[in-house]
Protein backbone atom coordinates (compact mmCIF):
# COMPACT_ATOMS: atom_id res chain seq x y z
CA UNK A 1 0.00 0.00 0.00
CA UNK A 2 2.94 2.32 0.63
CA UNK A 3 3.96 2.14 -3.05
CA UNK A 4 0.44 3.01 -4.22
CA UNK A 5 0.33 6.02 -1.92
CA UNK A 6 3.64 7.30 -3.26
CA UNK A 7 2.42 6.76 -6.83
CA UNK A 8 -0.84 8.66 -6.18
CA UNK A 9 1.02 11.57 -4.55
CA UNK A 10 3.43 11.67 -7.49
CA UNK A 11 0.58 11.74 -10.04
CA UNK A 12 -1.28 14.49 -8.14
CA UNK A 13 1.96 16.50 -7.87
CA UNK A 14 2.57 16.15 -11.62
CA UNK A 15 -1.02 17.28 -12.30
CA UNK A 16 -0.55 20.31 -10.03
CA UNK A 17 2.74 21.18 -11.75
CA UNK A 18 1.07 20.84 -15.18
CA UNK A 19 -1.78 23.08 -14.03
CA UNK A 20 0.58 25.79 -12.75
CA UNK A 21 2.67 25.67 -15.93
CA UNK A 22 -0.42 26.02 -18.18
CA UNK A 23 -2.59 28.23 -15.99
CA UNK A 24 -3.18 30.75 -18.79
CA UNK A 25 -4.52 28.00 -21.09
CA UNK A 26 -6.65 26.58 -18.28
CA UNK A 27 -8.36 29.90 -17.64
CA UNK A 28 -9.04 30.81 -21.31
CA UNK A 29 -12.84 30.89 -21.87
CA UNK A 30 -14.28 28.46 -24.39
CA UNK A 31 -17.79 27.66 -25.57
CA UNK A 32 -18.91 24.42 -23.93
CA UNK A 33 -21.95 22.43 -25.04
CA UNK A 34 -24.09 20.91 -22.31
CA UNK A 35 -26.33 19.22 -24.93
CA UNK A 36 -29.28 21.39 -23.86
CA UNK A 37 -27.44 24.69 -23.80
CA UNK A 38 -24.12 26.31 -24.62
CA UNK A 39 -22.03 27.87 -21.86
CA UNK A 40 -18.98 30.12 -22.04
CA UNK A 41 -16.46 28.80 -19.42
CA UNK A 42 -12.77 27.88 -19.15
CA UNK A 43 -12.47 24.20 -20.19
CA UNK A 44 -9.24 23.62 -18.22
CA UNK A 45 -10.78 24.78 -14.94
CA UNK A 46 -13.88 22.63 -15.52
CA UNK A 47 -11.75 19.53 -16.16
CA UNK A 48 -9.51 20.39 -13.21
CA UNK A 49 -12.60 20.68 -11.00
CA UNK A 50 -13.85 17.29 -12.23
CA UNK A 51 -10.44 15.72 -11.47
CA UNK A 52 -10.43 17.27 -7.99
CA UNK A 53 -14.00 16.08 -7.37
CA UNK A 54 -13.12 12.53 -8.47
CA UNK A 55 -9.99 12.62 -6.31
CA UNK A 56 -12.04 13.73 -3.30
CA UNK A 57 -14.59 10.97 -3.95
CA UNK A 58 -11.86 8.34 -4.19
CA UNK A 59 -10.25 9.62 -0.98
CA UNK A 60 -13.61 9.40 0.79
CA UNK A 61 -14.05 5.87 -0.59
CA UNK A 62 -10.56 4.86 0.59
CA UNK A 63 -11.22 6.30 4.06
CA UNK A 64 -14.52 4.43 4.18
CA UNK A 65 -12.79 1.16 3.21
CA UNK A 66 -10.02 1.64 5.74
CA UNK A 67 -12.44 2.48 8.53
CA UNK A 68 -14.63 -0.53 7.69
CA UNK A 69 -11.54 -2.75 7.66
CA UNK A 70 -10.47 -1.25 10.98
CA UNK A 71 -13.89 -1.89 12.53
CA UNK A 72 -13.93 -5.41 11.12
CA UNK A 73 -10.45 -6.02 12.52
CA UNK A 74 -11.53 -4.81 15.94
CA UNK A 75 -14.62 -7.03 15.80
CA UNK A 76 -12.49 -10.03 14.84
CA UNK A 77 -10.02 -9.19 17.62
CA UNK A 78 -12.87 -9.11 20.16
CA UNK A 79 -14.23 -12.41 18.86
CA UNK A 80 -10.75 -13.91 18.94
CA UNK A 81 -10.26 -12.70 22.50
CA UNK A 82 -13.62 -14.18 23.51
CA UNK A 83 -12.77 -17.49 21.82
CA UNK A 84 -9.35 -17.51 23.49
CA UNK A 85 -10.93 -16.95 26.90
CA UNK A 86 -13.48 -19.67 26.17
CA UNK A 87 -10.69 -22.05 25.17
CA UNK A 88 -8.73 -21.19 28.32
CA UNK A 89 -11.80 -21.83 30.48
CA UNK A 90 -12.38 -25.14 28.70
CA UNK A 91 -8.75 -26.10 29.19
CA UNK A 92 -8.90 -25.20 32.89
CA UNK A 93 -12.11 -27.21 33.18
CA UNK A 94 -10.49 -30.21 31.50
CA UNK A 95 -7.49 -29.91 33.82
CA UNK A 96 -9.78 -29.88 36.87
CA UNK A 97 -11.70 -32.87 35.52
CA UNK A 98 -8.45 -34.72 34.90
CA UNK A 99 -7.20 -33.86 38.37
CA UNK A 100 -10.41 -35.09 40.02
CA UNK A 101 -10.35 -38.25 37.87
CA UNK A 102 -6.73 -38.93 38.84
CA UNK A 103 -7.52 -38.32 42.51
CA UNK A 104 -10.43 -40.78 42.44
CA UNK A 105 -8.28 -43.32 40.60
CA UNK A 106 -5.49 -42.88 43.14
CA UNK A 107 -7.96 -43.27 46.00
CA UNK A 108 -9.37 -46.43 44.40
CA UNK A 109 -5.87 -47.76 43.85
CA UNK A 110 -4.98 -46.94 47.46
CA UNK A 111 -8.05 -48.81 48.71
CA UNK A 112 -7.25 -51.79 46.51
CA UNK A 113 -3.66 -51.75 47.73
CA UNK A 114 -4.83 -51.62 51.34
CA UNK A 115 -7.25 -54.51 50.75
CA UNK A 116 -4.51 -56.54 49.05
CA UNK A 117 -2.11 -55.74 51.88
CA UNK A 118 -4.60 -56.81 54.54
CA UNK A 119 -5.41 -60.03 52.61
CA UNK A 120 -1.70 -60.75 52.21
CA UNK A 121 -1.08 -60.07 55.90
CA UNK A 122 -3.95 -62.38 56.88
CA UNK A 123 -2.66 -65.11 54.57
CA UNK A 124 0.88 -64.72 55.92
CA UNK A 125 -0.52 -64.97 59.46
CA UNK A 126 -2.39 -68.18 58.54
CA UNK A 127 0.71 -69.61 56.88
CA UNK A 128 2.81 -68.68 59.90
CA UNK A 129 0.29 -70.35 62.21
CA UNK A 130 0.20 -73.45 60.00
CA UNK A 131 4.01 -73.50 59.84
CA UNK A 132 4.25 -73.20 63.62
CA UNK A 133 1.78 -76.05 64.02
CA UNK A 134 3.70 -78.18 61.53
CA UNK A 135 6.98 -77.40 63.27
CA UNK A 136 5.40 -78.17 66.65
CA UNK A 137 4.01 -81.46 65.34
CA UNK A 138 7.39 -82.34 63.83
CA UNK A 139 9.05 -81.32 67.09
CA UNK A 140 6.63 -83.45 69.10
CA UNK A 141 7.09 -86.39 66.74
CA UNK A 142 10.87 -85.99 66.91
CA UNK A 143 10.76 -85.69 70.70
CA UNK A 144 8.60 -88.83 70.88
CA UNK A 145 10.96 -90.70 68.57
CA UNK A 146 13.98 -89.55 70.59
CA UNK A 147 12.26 -90.51 73.83
CA UNK A 148 11.50 -93.93 72.43
CA UNK A 149 15.10 -94.32 71.30
CA UNK A 150 16.25 -93.14 74.71
CA UNK A 151 13.94 -95.64 76.41
CA UNK A 152 15.23 -98.44 74.29
CA UNK A 153 18.81 -97.46 74.82
CA UNK A 154 18.28 -97.11 78.53
CA UNK A 155 16.82 -100.62 78.86
CA UNK A 156 19.30 -102.13 76.49
CA UNK A 157 16.95 -103.11 73.81
CA UNK A 158 16.86 -102.00 70.25
CA UNK A 159 13.84 -100.19 68.98
CA UNK A 160 13.07 -102.95 66.53
CA UNK A 161 12.92 -105.54 69.33
CA UNK A 162 10.47 -103.54 71.32
CA UNK A 163 8.17 -103.43 68.43
CA UNK A 164 8.30 -107.15 68.04
CA UNK A 165 7.42 -107.58 71.69
CA UNK A 166 4.56 -105.28 71.55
Amino acid sequence: MYLRTILMVFILGALALFTVANWHAFTRPTTLSLIVANVEAPLGLVLLGVVLLLTALFLIYVLYLQSSVLFETRRHARELHAQRELAEHAEISRIHELRSFLETQLQTLGKQTEISRSELTARLDRLETDLRQSIEQCQNALAAALAEIDDHLGHGRAPSESRKLA
